[in-house]
């Protein structure tokens, strides 16, 4: 059996308990690591894998980072869903009896990220805790450790619902008990792509009374507790910028499931699932990061409340007023830094003085920032500038404490004003002054000896020196002058003036650079105590920013403010907020859109291409943009308040679950009408269309016979089964509208305009066309639609043989038959190999194809 050596059985000893994490383990100026945490480090870090103990038969892995460049690792190992569990030495080595003791000081996990270079600005980074119950009940917590926002969702809707709302925040880490069901835990780390952690550990601490106060559910506290332990257990420190507790009131917002978060791409896009393309791309004109992270959470969580909603719109409108009052208050928000996560880093300990700099050049922003405020006419706009608090007695302590341009490390002095301290003045007068008697005494020196070269210099190892060349020993005084370094042209020398000066210089100066640090570390506990009131100034501003990102949003696309009605959803000329940035160098084509109390349902048919789906798409990001309180893309808008949207949009296999599209069609389908209300909308695209004609067209209708008898949500549906627009004759709050089109030649025109009435026809052939499908493949599909049409009343998917066939496969139809040859010899071109043929080769088989089609 191996031996180890003390110091790696403490390695061992202490990686035991961090077995899901990398121990980063410091040893000198590094931090090591070993086994098969080095092992795999080496491989996701892309550094070199070594040996320890070489020479043995059984070497142990080994490798390591420097210490000074570690926080560059350790993100790239956290982005990867790692956890590093840093490990330092907590006991003086001279104190130390053998082994220095060492200790997990943190552990950093993907949700509990505090480094600045870690994290993106504008995103949040919350990891969440789940609780189940046995009522069927779970809880579930959200915590942003960055900027210590928490808060908390019952939810008693069953599984379903806790995987909706899970999956409309961005969450990178779950917290959750280890006797959560293995099966539970495989769907939320496949299906939410996130990494999983473990606290059993529920036990309410009497520290966390005043963070849930306003909890009055014991699940909820049971709940907060997993979290909060585990925060406290990872980050073994004091975190007092942990906010109390919001309690998320889910009937309090516009509710969307998974499918209409990521079929609308509210924040990101199904292709590239990037912000660009996305209604956050058009809508986030803020320019502070929280202001960003703020309209993100309002995107999340629509409002449901007409006077919220409201007060907001009022606001916009005050700003899109008062445009040269806004572009003074832009300017001014940009020289505002992010008070939120500076907040979270002076409770959290790693702040350095430029940090505070930062806070305070931000907090001298509040008094222009109420000024600005006050010159709008809007009577919201001036009570929100009585809503920013200037904390002047923050402001007198940063400002007379601090340096302007301080360096980033706080242990190498630098930071702290002149008259700030007595004591400091005093020990840099002293080293200022003793520097200043350097100087003259080389000058005295020079005189006396007549060594013009004389110079007086320093250096770490030996101190102060005085220097002269070799050329000039024999002018120095014999009793005076101590040799101390002998270089190739010069010796070095001190005297015991010199050595007395340079004993009062470096001590003030090392007492200089620690009182420093002391002071700072005491200036920092002290704007500790201001958290709360810059967490709220954080809160005030950031609504500031996103507010008035509406109006700059709304005034350079011509936003109309919407009006809310209890019976009456009428927009005019809307528009879709995305698609017409995305198509600016063409017009995009505007078109009406009415629901009301006598039509529950449109129905709409048309080509491919024409603009359906974008219609629908139009109506939700209309919707979601005036229940945030932003003005919305149309000439006029009156809006209901709808509880929820569904969508089933756009067609996606699962393939990690072993769905096909039609059997995801059908559970999106079905989550829409298992939970909408008549206050609901629904928006479905070509239900039906994943199976065969038959079955999908009778899904369709059974479908929206459903909606229309049974839920009455407010429903826009397309559909290519023309069959269905006979629906409007037998269900009386249908109404069938259609997406205009015209044929000239033979050639489709879209003209994405919808009118009253069904479609007369697809034109999918003509869609294939534009999609350069070739000609003769064009020509057959023509020939077999016709004899379709003319049988229409064989149906395709139940023969198995199209009818325009007999049994052996030969057609009747002279155009067919002409079609078939076509596409043959287009087969036979296509199977030509050309890069194994000679030129003389490839002329003869391009021959041969060519009197091929003379004869037929």
């Amino acid at each position: 059996m191996a031996k180890y050596t003390p110091m790696m059985e403490q390695y061992m000893s202490i990686k035991n308990d961090y077995q899901d994490a990398f121990l980063f383990f410091r040893l000198g100026d590094f931090y090591e690591m070993f086994f098969d945490d080095a092992t795999l480090a080496a491989r996701e870090l892309e550094i070199t894998l070594t040996k320890r103990d070489g020479g043995k038969q059984n070497p142990t892995p080994m490798c390591g980072v420097p210490y000074h460049s570690s926080s560059n690792y350790i993100k790239n190992l956290i982005e990867k869903g790692y956890k590093v569990a840093i490990c330092e030495q907590v006991q003086d080595p001279k104190d130390a009896e053998g082994v220095v003791k060492r200790e997990v000081v943190q552990l950093v996990t993907p949700g509990t990220v505090m480094e600045s270079n870690m994290l993106e600005e504008r995103d949040h980074n919350y990891i969440a805790s789940l609780t189940y119950f046995p009522d069927g009940s779970y809880v579930i917590v959200y915590s942003e450790l960055s900027i210590g926002e928490n808060s908390i969702a019952l939810i008693t809707d069953g599984w379903d619902a806790v995987m909706h709302e899970l999956y409309n925040q961005p969450i990178k880490e779950m917290v959750i008990g280890s006797d959560l069901p293995e099966s539970i835990q495989q769907t939320l780390a496949e299906k939410l792509q996130l990494t999983l952690s473990y606290q059993d550990d529920v036990s309410f601490d009497a520290e966390f009374r005043d963070l849930c106060a306003n909890l009055n559910d014991e699940r909820l506290v049971h709940g907060l507790s997993r979290m909060l332990n585990y925060i406290m257990t990872t980050q073994k420190r004091s975190l007092d910028h942990l906010q109390p507790v919001k309690l998320i009131e889910l009937d309090h917002y516009l509710a969307l499931d998974m499918y209409s978060k990521r079929n609308l791409e509210l924040t990101k896009t199904l292709m590239k699932k990037g912000k660009q393309g996305s209604l956050l791309w058009v809508l986030d004109q803020t320019v502070t990061p929280m202001g960003s992270r703020m309209l993100k959470k309002w995107l999340d969580r629509p409002l449901l409340n007409q006077q919220q909603i409201e007060a907001r719109l009022d606001i916009v409108e005050g700003f899109l007023r008062g445009f040269m009052e806004r572009d003074t208050l832009r300017e001014t928000l940009k020289s505002v830094y992010d008070l939120e996560r500076l907040a979270g880093r002076i409770a959290y300990g790693n702040v350095n003085a430029r940090d505070l700099i930062q806070l305070k050049q931000s907090l001298g922003q509040i008094p222009d920032l109420k000024t600005i405020l006050t010159q709008f006419e809007q009577q919201r706009i001036t009570h929100l500038s009585s809503q920013l608090q200037f904390p002047e007695n923050l402001m007198t302590l940063l400002d007379a404490g601090l340096k302007d341009d301080p360096p980033a490390s706080v242990t190498e002095g630098g930071i702290i004003k002149d008259g700030y301290s007595t004591k400091l003045d005093t020990y840099r007068s002293a080293s200022t002054d003793g520097k200043q008697w350097i100087a003259e005494l080389e000058q005295k020196e020079r005189q006396e000896t007549g060594i013009k070269s004389l110079k007086i210099g320093f250096n770490r190892v030996f101190g102060y020196y005085i220097e002269v060349t070799k050329a000039n020993l024999h002018l120095l005084p014999e009793d005076r002058y101590e040799r101390k370094q002998t270089l190739a042209n010069a010796e070095r020398y001190v005297t015991p003036e010199l050595k007395e000066k340079e004993q009062l210089i470096l001590e003030a100066e090392e007492q200089s650079v620690d009182l420093e640090y002391n002071l700072f570390m005491t200036i920092r506990d002290q704007v500790k105590e201001h958290i709360p009131a810059i967490q709220y100034l954080a809160e005030v501003v950031s609504q500031i920013d996103v507010l008035q990102g509406f109006a700059a949003v709304s005034e350079a696309n011509q936003y109309q403010r919407p009006r809310f009605s209890d019976q009456l959803l009428s927009i005019k000329n809307g528009r879709h907020p995305v698609v017409e940035q995305v198509v600016k160098d063409h017009a995009f084509v505007p078109n009406d859109i009415q629901l009301d109390r006598e039509t529950d349902i449109l129905l709409i048919t048309g080509p491919n291409m024409s603009g359906k789906s974008t219609y629908m798409r139009q109506l939700a990001l209309i919707v979601i943009m005036g229940q945030i309180g932003c003005f919305v893309p149309c000439e006029d808008a009156e809006l209901l308040l709808f509880d929820q949207i569904f969508t089933r949009i756009g067609a996606a296999d699962d393939l990690v679950s072993g769905q096909s599209t039609f059997m995801v069609e059908m559970l999106e389908a079905n989550h829409a009408i298992t939970n909408a209300t008549e206050n609901s909308l629904i928006l479905l695209d070509e239900i039906g269309r994943g199976t065969s004609t038959y079955d999908g067209m009778a899904l369709a209708q059974a479908i929206v016979e459903h909606i229309h008898d049974h839920i009455h949500a407010k429903t826009v549906l397309s559909t290519h089964y023309h069959e269905l627009t006979a629906l409007e004759n037998s269900l009386d709050k249908l109404k069938n509208i259609h997406v205009r089109a015209e044929e000239h030649d033979g050639n489709v025109v879209f003209l994405h305009q919808i009118q009253d009435g069904a479609a007369d026809q697809s034109y999918g052939i003509h869609v294939a066309k534009l999609a350069d499908l070739p000609a003769p493949l064009i020509k057959r599909a023509r020939a077999i639609l016709g004899q379709l049409e003319q049988h229409s009343e064989v149906p395709v998917a139940d023969t198995g043989q199209l009818s325009l066939f007999d049994q052996t496969g030969e057609t009747h139809d002279e155009s067919v038959q002409e079609s078939r040859k076509d596409y043959t010899i287009v087969d036979e071109l296509k199977a030509v190999n050309l890069f194994e043929m000679t030129p003389i080769e490839a002329m003869n088989e391009l021959y041969r194809l060519q009197k091929q089609t003379e004869e037929e």
